[in-house]
This record gives C-alpha cells, structure tokens and sequence, in this order.
C-alpha cells in the first residue's frame, strides 16, 4: 500500500490557486508553489501531476468557487440585469483581495513560451465559453423584446467581455474597486433597451 498524503488536498490547491491568481502560470515557480502549499515537489504532483495540471486544476476550482456570479447573472430576467451583475460582480472580486489582484484567467494568461500555449489555449477556450454562454442570455433576451430587434448579440457579449478583461488588468495596475465600478456604470448607460420595457 502507498503511504496516505500528510497534507490537506484542497488546502494545498487553494494555495497553489492563489499564486497563480497572483503572478500567472509562467510567473509561478515551483519554489513559489512549494513555499506557498507547505508541500515538497514531489509530493505536490504525486497528488496533481506536473505544473501544467496543477494549474488547470486550480483552474477549474477558480470558477466553480469566485465566479459563481456568473452563472447566477445569466438567470436574472433582464439582459441589463445580467450584464450589470456580471460587470459588478468583477469589480468586487478584481479588487477583493489585495495579494493577488485581477482575475486568474487574465493573469495566468501571460505565458509566451511555446512550452506555455496550451496553458494560453486552455485559458483561450475558458474565456470563449463564458462569452457563448453570455451570447445565447442575449439572444433569448432578444427573442423576448427585451433587446432591440436591432441588436447584436455576438458583439454586445463581445463588448462586455471586453469590458470585463480590461477591468482585470485595470485591477492588477492598481485601479480600486470604485474606479471599476464607475467603468461599468459608463458600460451600462449604453446598453440598449427593447421594447419590453415599453420603450422604442
């Protein structure tokens, strides 16, 4: 029989999630990680395997844990709703912790070795699944009147991805939460409005 692990799993993953969340996946050496979970390198990925699962784990806890806003944004009944929840919701959590700023997906995103892409490309293909899940909200919301017959679903989703990523790397540049928030109050006062709402 192997020997039973003589250090808490989840604790080691969340301490790993944050240095990541903190100096990216390249940024993050292996000293860091070892320092920060509490556990040797050998044991470490004995129980995740090498530096690229290790992240992809602490990735997938990521979400599950501090973006449950979003899943919670995309049940609320109106597309301004669920884009001014989303928006807040990233203001709050860029700037809720002051060791490691931002969001983990646009920070691990800085990797440029070759060595690195598929850490990129993984990042890449979480980012683009939020942004489907945002585009086909609004284009239910359009097909209930609540967008107008004029907008774009792709590109509004679009543009408030876009929002949301450069409030990450605002965030990691110093910006407070009250900065953030005033970027998306500006990003909703364009939002446009669909006759539901008994406006034209």
């Amino acid at each position: 029989m192997g020997r039973h692990r003589e250090f808490d799993v989840d604790k080691a993953l969340d301490a790993a999630l944050c240095v990541f969340w903190r100096k990216g996946y390249e940024g993050a050496s292996y000293s860091d990680l070892t320092q920060a979970t509490g556990v040797e390198r050998p044991a470490l990925y004995s129980a995740f395997g090498n530096k690229e699962a290790l992240f992809r784990r602490a990735l997938a806890r990521y979400y599950d844990t501090y973006l449950d806003y979003l899943p919670a944004a995309l049940a609320l009944p109106t597309a301004r709703e669920v884009v001014a929840h989303i928006l807040y919701g990233a203001a709050e959590l860029n700037t809720r912790y002051e060791n490691h700023l931002g969001c983990l997906g646009i920070n691990g995103a800085v990797a440029g070795s070759d060595e690195a892409e598929p850490i990129r490309q993984a990042l890449v293909e979480a980012r683009a699944a939020a942004g489907a899940q945002l585009q086909a909200r609004l284009e239910r919301a359009k097909a209930e009147r609540d967008l107008p017959e004029t907008a774009k679903p792709d590109a509004l989703a679009a543009f408030v991805m876009a929002v949301v990523h450069g409030m990450a790397v605002q965030a990691k540049a110093g910006f407070c939460r009250a900065a953030l928030e005033a970027v998306a109050e500006q990003a909703l006062a364009t939002w446009p409005v669909g006759a539901a709402d008994g406006k034209p």
